[in-house]
């Protein structure tokens, strides 16, 4: 996700990090050609061209634009939506944190209590106050890698026991998996008092709130738009620029590359744009930043938990945060 400041008016035509042209220069450098050599087909053979006007060409190139816009609405709405439920994300595991050290007694063993007044089910309670904020912060690391369909590496595994490694390699799903031993935990705290009915319902209401969101994601990153819908928007768009030249060239002369070009650009770049925005869990420069966020969460819950050794948060590299 490309994160910086508006650039002045000066640099704003110099832009590359964060612009769709990389990703289409290839479209509209062939177009700014393809004008060319009409132009100069016009020059030199004008019988062998076909008598276009640009008259056609409006009505197509307004008729284009509303369909892109459609397409783009619905880009940028599954976008923002996949941020939002991110955003509940964070909210929810926070919530989770703080509810299951606030609802959970237990002696502070780091603090300057006496050895004597801690007990064992003093230290059992806070092995499961530990592990239960340590499986949140799982599901949020197996959360981003289940959506970009990456490696579940170190980031999973860290958090969890010798006998949860070798059921999770087991399963298919991993982020639900996570859910169900957060599950059995919540279930262990409760059959030993070390939480309350009333309080352990809150907890349960979190845990369903995590599966919505997992569920949700899942909804956005399995149903794209539909294939015939993407079709039809890139083969009318490339008829439509690569057709342009021959009804500009009659009114413009040389200008034809140029104004070819720029129109390529914006009809491209919209095209381009919302591919991108469509599936907004992936790695490119627009999509969301699941790794920084997911970071975030862990950095949170273990400062919950009193940690000291935090992990770094991830830094950008320039202004692509990932």
């Amino acid at each position: 996700m490309i994160i910086r400041d508006k650039p002045n008016v000066f640099r704003l035509f110099f832009v590359l990090k964060g612009s769709i042209v990389p990703t289409i220069a290839p479209q509209i450098l062939f177009t700014a050609l393809l004008g060319l050599l009409v132009y100069f087909g016009h020059l030199y053979a004008p019988t062998y061209l076909p008598p276009l006007t640009v008259t056609p060409f409006i009505l197509f190139g307004v008729t284009l634009s509303i369909f892109l816009g459609f397409r783009n609405s619905a880009s940028y709405e599954r976008w923002w939506e996949a941020r939002k439920l991110w955003g509940q994300l964070i909210i929810d595991t926070r919530s989770l944190a703080r509810q299951v050290k606030t609802y959970t007694w237990v002696k502070d063993t780091k603090s300057s209590v006496s050895l004597t007044e801690i007990t064992s089910k003093d230290l059992e309670c806070k092995a499961h106050q530990t592990r239960f904020v340590q499986l949140a912060i799982c599901f949020s690391h197996a959360l981003r890698h289940h959506l970009r369909g990456t490696d579940y590496n170190d980031d999973v595994h860290r958090f969890l026991s010798c006998d949860d490694l070798e059921q999770i390699n087991k399963v298919r799903h991993k982020p639900n998996f996570i859910l169900n031993l957060m599950g059995e935990e919540l279930q262990q705290m409760l059959q030993k008092e070390f939480i309350g009915e009333i309080s352990a319902r809150n907890l349960e209401e979190r845990l369903t709130s995590l599966s919505t969101i997992l569920a949700a994601c899942e909804r956005i990153h399995n149903t794209p738009l539909p294939f015939a819908y993407n079709l039809l928007l890139h083969r009318t768009a490339y008829i439509y620029c690569f057709c342009l030249p021959f009804g500009l060239v009659t009114s413009l002369g040389i200008m034809t590359p140029f104004v070819t070009a720029i129109i390529a650009y914006t009809f491209f770049g919209l095209d381009a744009l919302g591919e991108e925005l469509e599936d907004p869990f992936g790695t490119s420069a627009h999509d969301l930043a699941l790794t920084t966020m997911s970071r975030n969460i862990e950095i949170n819950l273990l400062e919950t938990l009193n940690e000291e050794n935090l992990p770094e948060p991830v830094k950008p590299n320039g202004y692509y945060h990932i």
